[in-house]
């Protein structure tokens, strides 16, 4: 069985230092690195499935974005924004090409990953060389939005872990068909027990102020900027849309295609926001496109 090796790298923000925790699995020499980046709500186990399934062709790092898992927490929750996650990856991407300048650097980014991924990619002299984007774009639907805000706050408290995996199982629904064993990963990935044996989610809950401080001619604005971002992108890439997602529309998602980096477009069936790449049929997607 590979095994992946933990590592964390010092990152800033402006209200002070913090640590970003990661994941790296395969050759620590190959000078070939995939980034894979989480949801919002996720961290980088989420991963593990891809990683084993293409750790011979890359050195697949997974890192928990700022404020879950095992990373830091910010020292103000402002800053729990795609800006400081963004400075936060060109942190990490020094720290896993350091070696030499020749690194490949590609980029797998689900959701709030993809969006990190977006404006990275967009950037001069970007490091990204092929881009996926996991069911994700400029356009944030305003009620999955809201949805997602209200959800992320909620200081829920489980007596048991299996208690909390039913939690973890109902909300997240829309990952598509999962197996027993495959739900209790997905659970086990994003539940910690606390120092009261009460079992809680893994993030800081101050996630939610940005969502929360959010207007709609701020979210205008955004939209706007991410649309530039997006138009920006050169490199080749892979939009990938669950085929019931509330995140992005098919009429986003076709958009899309027919702008900016003009994406190949790969709908999976039976799924809404977003397919988790834990099935062999998935990572067959992701592995066709970033190794051709």
């Amino acid at each position: 069985m590979v095994e992946p090796r933990y590592h964390s790298v010092q990152c800033s923000s402006p209200a002070g230092l913090h640590r970003v925790a990661y994941k790296e699995w395969g050759d620590p020499g190959n000078p070939k690195v995939l980034v894979c980046v989480h949801g919002v709500t996720r961290v980088g186990d989420d991963f593990d499935h891809l990683a084993r399934a293409l750790c011979q062709d890359y050195r697949v790092v997974c890192p928990d974005v700022v404020g879950r898992g095992r990373s830091g927490r910010l020292r103000d929750p402002a800053y729990y924004t795609v800006p400081q996650y963004v400075n936060d990856m060109v942190t990490l991407v020094a720290r896993v090409t350091a070696p030499g300048e020749t690194e490949t650097v590609h980029w797998f980014g689900t959701s709030m990953g993809g969006l990190i991924g977006m404006v990275l990619a967009s950037l001069d002299d970007s490091p990204i060389s092929k881009l996926v984007l996991n069911d994700i774009g400029p356009v944030l639907d305003r009620a999955a939005m809201a949805r997602i805000g209200e959800y992320i706050g909620q200081d829920v408290r489980f007596p048991s872990f299996e208690a909390g995996a039913a939690y973890v199982k109902a909300v997240s629904a829309s990952f598509g068909p999962h197996s027993d064993d495959e739900w209790t990963k997905l659970a086990g990935d994003v539940l910690r027990k606390g120092d009261d044996g009460q079992w809680v989610r893994h993030y800081d809950l101050g996630l939610a102020q940005p969502f929360q401080a959010t207007t709609p001619e701020r979210a205008d604005q955004d939209e706007s900027a991410l649309w530039a971002a997006y138009d920006a992108i050169r490199c080749p890439t892979l939009l990938v849309r669950g085929e019931f997602s509330d995140l992005l529309s098919r009429e986003t998602a076709q958009q899309m295609a027919a702008r900016g980096p003009h994406p190949h477009l790969v709908e999976i069936a039976g799924v809404g926001h977003a397919p988790t790449f834990v099935h062999e049929r998935q990572i067959a997607v992701a592995r066709e496109f970033l190794l051709n």
